[in-house]
């Protein structure tokens, strides 16, 4: 079937056998579009049907937060890749690579009196190319391309397999005709982890210059926020320095794309510069898009059903389509509950295998029942999805509760974000199934045995509890509650009522949420207009709805202090924090 994918899909440039038209390629979102076809055909599609057990993308690998990979798959395909929309200046780069010529620009250089290299530009190529390929694919590259262009952008399909046996970079660039060709290879890109990684602290003030404890104690959160931002968890050299190098290249204002395909993710990551009339706050960060084959639920039956009637399954069997995700990134708050949220969702977009026709109306990663449905299988010991805990073990069944409480810990953890967003609906509906399994009678003998992994995921669970009421302080600091705009009178009616509550929650205590409290309530009392208008004002002054909001302001100031007591009295015993 790979043979014949994207055949009629109008941008496809097949030239591995159509070579009467090559492609004219000028711009960055033109590149996109070929490559995209390419990779996907030749990367993805083509590794499906070749390699035995090929293992399908879950769903859920691509929802932030991403996890760390669990194997790494030897017998599939992966490179990295950069594209410039410009030429390249070799001595000016800020990376080194072997560079290749298209045929313009080798009339360009004979132009050049100074230039003594050879004029046979095919044979150098191909020398330059062989000097980096592994021996045993020599007769075979040699074979394939003797005395052709291996630059010309037709040829880059039936360059592809050759391309993914280098360990480095290839560079896709503009020659001298301003037409994208593979002007570099073997392209070191550097990494420059450490200062970017320290700046990048300082800048969210996890950091302070000179110290170290500080450092320590919150370098691994912002190395993880930091590689979230641009499509990794902390994982491989390759994928670490595409990261660094999207960020120095976007902060020099290049036209770029960078692109990856790792061969313990399956799925190909690219970072591209924004448009550039994009708003400034777009600007900060490069386009992030991951695509990958993906299975889809077979509790989605409505879903499938559309799917397979209109083609868009690569194998109907096995429920696979081709998914390309684009993500859209958070700057950091501390004020934010979900403070360590760096990516979410942006778009969904199921491609079809022939015609490349892009349904982005469907929903197959953020399902909400699909995500019930599988916290359901784990309490019930029916999930089988291998599962990485804390990166010190892989479990692949849920059979024992031992297994399903460390799979519920890591469950928790990864979704925490979305479920202190869930509407009150879906969130009883989690409640009613982690209720029915983490207090069940019958289970209480099981859970002594393990009192520890029991607290751990109790200790998760009352987490999520208490971020979803200072999730909604977040928005009634906003003067906004279910979605409605409310008055000053109600937004600290609410407060107040919400602190009171969360007061009694916290003798399983979390410190980061306690101080996000403490932040937004400081900020709520030290509102200007309720100072002028209401709390500076003599009573006498006041009309009776104006002492009630000043009697609510007080209620609140003195919760606000009660929970600076709790806090203290927390810290300077030293009692053990939450996990987080």
């Amino acid at each position: 079937m790979w043979e014949k994918a994207f055949s009629k899909a109008p941008g496809f440039h097949d030239s591995g056998t159509d070579q009467s038209v090559p492609p004219k390629l000028t711009t960055l979102e033109e590149l996109k579009e070929f490559i995209d076809y390419n990779h996907i055909k030749y990367c993805l599609l083509k590794p499906y049907f070749e390699v035995a057990d090929y293992p399908i993308v879950e769903a859920r690998e691509l929802l932030p937060s991403f996890e760390v990979d669990l194997y790494e798959y030897k017998a599939l395909p992966g490179f990295t890749m950069v594209a410039f929309e410009r030429q390249l200046n070799s001595f000016q780069e800020i990376f080194q690579y072997d560079a290749l010529h298209s045929l313009s620009d080798w009339e360009e250089m004979l132009v050049e009196a100074s230039c003594t290299v050879e004029d046979n530009v095919t044979a150098t190529n191909l020398r330059t190319y062989q000097s980096r390929l592994p021996k045993r694919y020599h007769a075979d590259f040699l074979e394939e391309f003797e005395n052709q262009n291996i630059c010309a952008m037709q040829n880059y399909p039936r360059m592809l397999p050759f391309l993914m046996e280098l360990e480095r970079a290839h560079v896709l660039a503009h020659d001298s005709t301003g037409q994208f060709t593979l002007q570099g290879i073997y392209s070191s890109l550097p990494s420059n982890l450490d200062s970017e990684l320290k700046q990048f602290g300082l800048k969210i003030g996890k950091f302070k210059p000179g110290n170290s404890l500080m450092y320590e104690c919150n370098r691994l959160f912002v190395y993880q926020f930091m590689m979230e931002l641009h499509g990794f968890p902390i994982v491989s050299e390759r994928r670490t320095s595409s990261a660094m190098f999207a960020i120095r290249l976007l902060r020099q204002h290049e036209r770029f794309i960078v692109r990856v395909l790792g061969q313990s993710d399956r799925t190909i990551t690219t970072m591209m510069s924004p448009p550039e009339d994009a708003p400034r706050r777009l600007r900060k960060y490069p386009k992030i898009e991951k695509t990958a084959l993906v299975q889809v639920n077979e509790n989605q039956t409505e879903l499938i059903e559309v799917l397979k009637e209109q083609g868009f399954f690569i194998d109907d069997k096995k429920r696979i389509v081709i998914l390309r995700v684009t993500y859209q990134q958070h700057d950091y708050s501390p004020k934010n509950v979900r403070e360590d949220r760096a990516l979410s969702v942006l778009k969904q977009e199921i491609m079809h295998p022939i015609t490349g026709r892009i349904n982005d109306s469907l929903n197959i990663i953020q399902n909400v029942k699909n995500m019930i449905l599988r916290l359901n299988d784990i309490v019930r010991g029916e999930y089988r999805v291998p599962v990485n805990y804390k990166r010190t073990e892989v479990i692949s069944s849920t059979e024992t509760h031992e297994n399903r409480l460390k799979v519920l810990f890591m469950w928790l953890s990864k979704h925490m974000h979305r479920i202190v967003d869930y509407s009150d609906d879906y969130y009883s509906q989690i409640v009613r199934v982690l209720d029915g399994y983490l207090l069940a009678p019958d289970n209480y003998d099981i859970f002594n045995e393990h009192y520890e992994l029991h607290q751990e995921v109790w200790s998760r669970y009352g987490q999520i509890q208490q971020a979803r009421k200072v999730r909604i302080l977040e928005d009634i600091r906003q003067r906004k509650y279910k979605g409605e705009t409310i008055s000053y009178h109600r937004m600290l009616e609410l407060m107040t009522e919400i602190l009171s509550e969360l007061k009694f929650e916290i003798v399983n205590y979390f410190d980061k949420l306690v101080v996000k409290v403490l932040i937004i309530g400081n900020d709520v009392i030290s509102d200007s207009y309720l100072l002028r208008s209401y709390v500076n004002k003599d009573e006498k002054q006041l009309s009776t709805y104006g002492r009630e909001i000043k009697k609510s302001y007080q209620q609140l100031v003195m919760l606000l202090d009660e929970f600076r007591s709790i806090r203290k009295s927390r810290v300077s015993s030293d009692a053990p924090p939450g996990p987080f």
